[in-house]
C-alpha cells in the first residue's frame, strides 16, 4: 500500500501533539489539560488507523474481485486489524 501525503500528514500532526504533551508535562501543567489532549491523539491515532484499513481493504477487493478471488477474507482480516488495533 501507498501511503498518501494526508495519511503522512495526520501521523505528523500527531508528532507534534505528543511534543506539545511532553512540553505540557515538563511544564507542570493540569492534568485534566495533559489528560485532554492524550485522549485527542488516541483518537487521532484510532481514526487514522480506520483510514489506512478501509483504504487497504477498498485496493485488497478491488484487485481480488479483478483476478476472481474472494473477498470475504479481506473483510475478515480487515476488520481483525481494527479489533486489534483498540
Amino acid at each position: 500500500m501507498e501511503y498518501n501525503e494526508q495519511i503522512k500528514n495526520r501521523v505528523k500532526r500527531m508528532e507534534g501533539q505528543l511534543r506539545g504533551i511532553l512540553k505540557m508535562m515538563e511544564d507542570g501543567k493540569d492534568c485534566k489539560e495533559v489528560i485532554t489532549q492524550l485522549s485527542a491523539v488516541r483518537s487521532a491515532v484510532d481514526r487514522t488507523v480506520g483510514v489506512i484499513v478501509s483504504s487497504n481493504l477498498v485496493e485488497c477487493v478491488l484487485e481480488a474481485e479483478k483476478n476472481g478471488g474472494k473477498t470475504d477474507d479481506l473483510i475478515k482480516e480487515a476488520v481483525n486489524l481494527l479489533v486489534r488495533s483498540r
